[in-house]
């Protein structure tokens, strides 16, 4: 009889201790939602973000999970962060103001030029069809990739090389984003977008210079260049250096 006291009384807390491990789980998501909103609110909309597709994709992906663990309390405030390999995490406002400017409808098929934490490849994803996404660094790559399988993106492609070259095989694109500052835009990337309505977003300079965040259009085979803010990207690597 004691002895079955003693069990009953183990598996009780057994099953408590799994009812305050799922609150205490539920609570840190609803922080992180309630992190998400303010941070579209008084970081996006207060700004001049007001693409409705751009906002939303915000508000749904976790850039929480895409930070190392020790960090991920300051996923959301409006700088960038460090993901390993000398390379950053974009703050909000930029990557939501990146995304805006290419103009996104659905249904496009989108190139992203240095993957990094895997980011901006899920707000991309979100909004269009299919995102291709090139990343220089073999770690950062794999470690991304692991983990937008794990969150469930089935439209997402990766490739290990020199975002310099593009990624010709699946070109044209609708757009081109790229997340590293070259000295110059890389002739490959033009030739892959699309001659009519096809864009590059894309932040310009040195590491000692002064960087521009470019939008370019190619409008019937005619390219047109627009300088939008200064910027401060890691640089580009590879061929362009």
């Amino acid at each position: 009889m004691r002895k079955s006291l003693v069990f009953i009384l183990l598996i009780f807390i057994f099953f408590l201790l799994i009812v305050i491990y799922e609150h205490d789980k539920i609570d840190e998501i609803d922080d992180y939602i309630e992190k998400r909103q303010s941070m579209v609110l008084n970081q996006l909309r207060s700004r001049d973000i007001v693409d409705s597709e751009v906002l939303q994709a915000m508000l749904t992906v976790p850039r929480h999970q895409f930070v190392d663990e020790r960090i991920q309390e300051s996923a959301y405030n409006d700088y960038p962060l460090a993901i390993g390999e000398g390379q950053t995490i974009s703050q909000p406002y930029i990557v939501a103001l990146m995304t805006q400017l290419l103009e996104l409808k659905g249904g496009e098929r989108v190139l992203e030029i240095g993957t990094g934490s895997g980011y901006q490849a899920a707000v991309l994803a979100e909004i269009v069809e299919e995102v291709y996404t090139v990343e220089i660094y073999e770690s950062l790559s794999k470690k991304s990739e692991k983990l937008i399988k794990d969150l469930g993106y089935r439209n997402i492609h990766f490739k290990i090389g020199d975002g310099y070259y593009g990624w010709e095989e699946y070109a044209p694109y609708d757009a081109i984003i790229v997340t590293c500052a070259p000295d110059y835009v890389p002739p490959h990337l033009l030739q892959q977008i699309r001659d009519d309505g096809g864009r590059i977003v894309i932040p310009v300079g040195g590491i000692w210079m002064v960087q521009t965040l470019m939008k370019i259009e190619k409008i019937r085979g005619e390219v047109k260049s627009t300088g939008i803010i200064g910027v401060r990207f890691v640089p580009m690597i590879g061929h362009s250096r």
